[in-house]
């Protein structure tokens, strides 16, 4: 099964790096698996993810619902806009999912959300807050177990 492991973040924005920290840490643990990280979000993701078979999106989140460096497995339906997840210009990872099969996108048959709650996703800096970096190992093992990978 080709697999893409999906980290989307902002690497200077403190937490908001997550998900591309714990994407490539999978990848170097499966280096067989495809890994992309990118900042990019909404329709931009439909190229990114088309003709894979499965994806996995790791991105930061807050939910108020958790503490800093919880995992939330989500789907499509339980997304807040809000949330900013995997959102741009107002086109969110719903919408973009939405648009992408009106449009016939060859989209993954699975795919898996995982959001990590965050403390900081909008001060600038290139390190994670200490919560969320002693998170990250546990994480990754999660997804990893969850996955079977």
């Amino acid at each position: 099964m080709d697999t893409l492991v999906l980290g989307v973040g902002n690497p200077v924005l403190t937490d908001d790096t997550v998900g591309f920290r714990v994407a490539h840490l999978i990848k170097e643990a499966k280096p067989e698996l495809t890994e992309i990280e990118t900042a990019e979000a909404g329709l931009t993701l439909l190229e990114l993810i088309t003709g894979y078979e499965r994806v996995i999106i790791i991105d930061s989140v807050k939910t108020g619902h958790g503490k800093p460096g919880t995992l939330h497995q989500l789907n499509l339906e339980q997304i807040d806009p809000a949330w900013n997840f995997c959102s741009t210009h107002g086109v969110d990872i719903r919408m973009a999912f939405e648009l992408g099969r009106k449009l016939d996108y060859k989209l993954p048959a699975k795919i898996r959300i995982y959001g990590i709650e965050v403390e900081d996703n909008t001060n600038f800096g290139e390190k994670c807050t200490a919560e969320v970096e002693r998170s990250i190992p546990q994480i990754v093992r999660e997804i990893m177990t969850r996955e079977k990978l």
